[in-house]
């Protein structure tokens, strides 16, 4: 799925001010640019603050786009789509209508339009969003705020494209939503700059990790796990590399040797398959252990010698049986580590053995 970010800011990098009436920041080009940028969308997601604040529609009003929506076998509105933590939105918003065609993500059960597609997760998450949405056959979402969901999909890397459109406009209000540059801090990079009239619009590319693939390769990590043995003296644990030039190794604990952790597992086969793993990535459905009985290293420490630059995993490792300081370990040496939080309840679940 392709994921493009659009944002219209004023001059001193607000979004909106703190009156109650919305501010228009976006001149009429704009606004043309981005509806015709809604049409080669699939959906569209805003922030259920801006449901509440400036109760849009995001419908395509254009007839002559609704047409040319059509005729490439589309539906001429595009799926609206909003998250809310709390699930507190009020059924007669523009969002919501008799066609069906919304979806709202929650973390709340919630009273919402009985028409309305309504999901619940217990951590909701852009990764976890852009997952579901692709599987249900989205190929280009548009995401258009407000401040808090963009910073959430610019921060989990969960986008492939960021528009920026800047007004002249000034608002001066110190408490008023922001998002403020560099934005290379997001791992962006300037792919094009333009005018239209006085607001200056800006393209920007992603260029570091996709959280999406993360997300992905961690959900192939869990899988591996649940090929384990339940044994009272170890975790169930899945893991999968990916090296530089795009190489996947998987394992799981116990799969090459009885006393062997997942990420053994998944090196060896790297090992025996010639395989670089200098700069690779590793995932680990738990926190790579900093202690063990067993071996002489713990798996952070193998990590770490075998020059790994990323690991990424879901749960830290809980307390049945030493106290692990893996993560600390991995950033001290400099590698970069990422925890995927709303796949820790799935890990947990395959390891509630341990508990019974």
């Amino acid at each position: 799925m392709y994921i493009v970010l659009s944002v219209a800011l004023s001059s001193d990098w607000c979004l909106d001010d703190c009156s109650e009436q919305r501010l228009v920041i976006s001149n009429a080009k704009d606004w043309d640019e981005v509806y015709a940028l809604r049409g080669e969308c699939d959906a569209i997601l805003v922030g259920a603050e801006t449901l509440r604040r400036d109760n849009p529609s995001l419908r395509i009003k254009s007839e002559l786009i609704r047409s040319e929506r059509m005729a490439r076998g589309k539906s001429p509105n595009l799926q609206r789509i909003t998250m809310t933590r709390t699930g507190k939105l009020d059924p007669n918003l523009k969002f919501f209508s008799p066609d069906g065609d919304a979806i709202v993500f929650t973390e709340s059960p919630a009273n919402i339009e009985q028409s309305t597609r309504v999901i619940c997760r217990k951590c909701l998450t852009a990764r976890s969003v852009a997952a579901e949405l692709e599987q249900m056959g989205c190929e280009k979402l548009m995401v258009e705020g407000g401040a808090q969901i963009l910073r959430m999909f610019l921060s989990e890397g969960v986008f492939d494209e960021l528009r920026v459109a800047q007004s002249p406009i000034v608002v001066g209000e110190e408490s008023a939503p922001k998002l403020v540059e560099p934005w290379t801090m997001y791992a962006t990079e300037l792919n094009k700059c333009y005018h239209l009239d006085d607001m200056e619009v800006r393209w920007y590319k992603r260029t570091g990790s996709d959280g999406r693939k993360d997300y992905s390769l961690m959900s192939q990590a869990i899988e591996q796990s649940r090929l384990c043995k339940q044994d009272p003296t170890h975790y169930c644990v899945g893991a999968v590399i990916e090296t530089r030039n795009g190489q996947i190794f998987t394992g799981y604990t116990g799969e090459t040797d009885d006393h062997d952790h997942a990420e053994e597992a998944a090196i060896k086969k790297a090992d025996a398959a010639g395989a670089d793993l200098q700069g690779a990535t590793i995932y680990s459905s738990m926190e790579p252990c900093s202690k063990r009985s067993s071996k002489a290293r713990s798996c952070s420490e193998l990590i770490i010698e075998r020059g790994f630059a990323r690991v990424v995993f879901a749960l830290a490792e809980p307390l049945n049986f030493v106290r692990c300081v893996g993560e600390s370990m991995l950033r001290s040496a400099g590698i970069e580590v990422v925890r995927i939080p709303e796949l820790a309840d799935c890990v947990e679940e395959i390891n509630a053995y341990l508990n019974q």
